[in-house]
């Protein structure tokens, strides 16, 4: 016999509850209004009767197809591959100058970085990451580096400043399998700033707009 859903756990129960809300939206089942109203709600409220409230109207469910475009679309990557030895470090030198990474790129295992007069960005939002953990080594003088993670993952830093700072604001994540960014070295009259770029709800946002276009598309006005 299965288990009720108010003895279930409620993260699993939410998560559920926001998949079906996203396949009603994708399908044309909800208006965008009350996508985005219930959507909040499923988020927030910490009652399995709301949770179960909010999807008693409606009838599609996610299937394995949603499910393996949710993974697609919002899985975090960790790909193990064989690598020579000179691809499991990447040097990044900006002097009076700067540099960034972002979109779907791969991550190496170390990332050696110096800043001075100049800056880099680092973006794993959508990064494919070649192991569990990821060390990253700065030296910032007179210069930065910004950190944009997403959340799911786990940043740890360890770097010193001196007339400078370290600001992460990163969320943590209970996840033992979650790809961990460790951050170590110096920032000297210079900084990082360490922050996801954007919210879960806005990527779950993104993604249902993305169903909604494949499968409720905008019919073109007639001529």
């Amino acid at each position: 016999m299965p288990v009720t859903p108010q003895d279930r756990p409620i993260d699993a129960l939410r998560e559920e509850t926001v998949d079906q809300l996203i396949m009603n939206y994708g399908h044309g089942k909800l208006s965008r209004p009350a996508f985005e109203r219930r959507l909040d709600e499923a988020l927030e409220t910490k009652s399995h009767d709301k949770l179960l409230e909010l999807t008693q109207d409606l009838d599609l469910k996610a299937d394995k197809q949603f499910a393996a475009q949710k993974k697609a679309e919002l899985g975090i990557r960790i790909e193990a591959r064989p690598q020579a030895d000179g691809d499991e470090v990447e040097h990044m030198i900006n002097i009076f100058g700067g540099s960034n990474r972002g979109g779907s790129w791969d991550v190496p295992k170390e990332i050696r970085m110096i800043n001075i007069f100049g800056g880099a960005e680092l973006d794993f939002s959508n990064a494919r990451f070649s192991a569990q953990t990821t060390h990253i080594t700065m030296l910032c003088i007179f210069g930065g580096a910004k950190f944009r993670v997403r959340e799911g993952m786990r940043t740890i830093s360890k770097a010193v400043a001196i007339f400078g700072g370290v600001d992460n604001r990163a969320p943590a994540t209970n996840d033992p399998n979650a790809p961990t960014l460790v951050i170590s070295g110096l920032a000297l009259f210079g900084g990082a700033d360490i922050r996801i770029k954007k919210t879960g709800k806005q990527r779950l946002q993104e993604f249902a707009n993305t169903l909604k276009e494949m499968f409720d598309p905008v019919e073109p006005p007639h001529a």
